[in-house]
């Protein structure tokens, strides 16, 4: 009886998805976890000027990327920037999902106090450690803090989300935020119970691996390889098109001292187990 109910739940999620990266991607996998088919909205490059500034992608670009995530049901375009009860029933959504970190309007108005003072608002944690803003902000200082300070961070376990959403005075009373750790069990999380390799693969290996994926006999398959960091539109469209190629895609990521030999200093922006679940959640690999 209560799987017959999920089955027909409906969610709703939106945001500005800008710089698509695998704290998105967690959010959303959470959100699906909660009912059958997840819509998403994303807002305009005219919306999230007004109340934030200028997203780094374009709406375009976000609409793509965030279609390309594997839990992704539906995406819909232009979404108004506070969430609705009309919104909702326009999509006959049940409720909507959003992470633990506050979200404001110019005018400092929380944009889902309307769905929560109706009762339809559902919160799952934010992905601790990764936001829009911090990516932004290793590309401009290009240090490697991000590589060193899951080693120090990681080890304190619970943290306020004070610490965790852009707005450093933000906490959410509706539940804590754990830091987080990008282990095995997250990337299972994001290949669906299946264990990928995350360290570069000998041809013994990446045999073995094609093998335990068991394609079907006469399946064309395809690999390749790269850094793959800071996962971008231009990257989902080399996977489109490799995809296309043959029946069964796998996807390498290079570890990050190859990376750093090749690209250089401070490269790359993202750590590998970063990069592996950004990749992870591309509905093509």
């Amino acid at each position: 009886m209560e799987a017959e109910k999920k089955k027909q739940i409906r969610v709703w999620c939106d945001g500005c998805y800008d710089m698509v990266h695998f704290g998105h991607a967690n959010s959303l996998r959470q959100a699906k976890a909660l009912g059958a088919y997840l819509i998403v909205g994303v807002h305009t490059d005219e919306e999230i000027t007004k109340h934030k500034g200028p997203p780094v992608y374009t709406e375009e670009e976000r609409y793509k990327m965030v279609r390309a995530i594997k839990w992704v049901d539906e995406v819909v375009e232009g979404a108004p920037y506070v969430t609705t009860l009309e919104t909702l029933d326009k999509y006959n959504c049940d409720f909507c999902v959003h992470g633990d970190d506050i979200t404001m309007t110019a005018d400092g108005v929380d944009t889902y106090h309307l769905v929560k003072e109706a009762g339809r608002y559902k919160e799952v944690k934010r992905t601790a450690g990764v936001s829009t803003t911090d990516l932004v902000g290793r590309m401009l200082l290009m240090t490697r803090q991000h590589f060193y300070r899951g080693q120090r961070e990681y080890e304190v376990g619970k943290e306020g989300s004070s610490t965790m959403g852009q707005d450093s005075a933000a906490r959410s009373p509706w539940t804590g935020c754990s830091q987080f750790l990008p282990t095995t069990q997250k990337i299972i999380q994001f290949s669906e119970g299946k264990e990928p390799k995350v360290h570069a693969l000998t041809a013994t290996e990446m045999l073995s691996s094609i093998v335990a994926y068991h394609p079907q006999p006469g399946d064309r398959i395809v690999y390749v390889a790269g850094a793959f960091d800071l996962f971008h539109v231009g990257h989902l469209d080399f996977l489109e098109k490799a995809r296309a190629e043959g029946d069964f895609l796998i996807v390498g990521l290079h570890t990050d001292p190859v990376v750093n030999s090749y690209k250089g200093k401070n490269y790359p922006i993202m750590n590998l187990h970063e990069r592996v679940l950004s990749v992870l959640a591309c509905k093509v690999c």
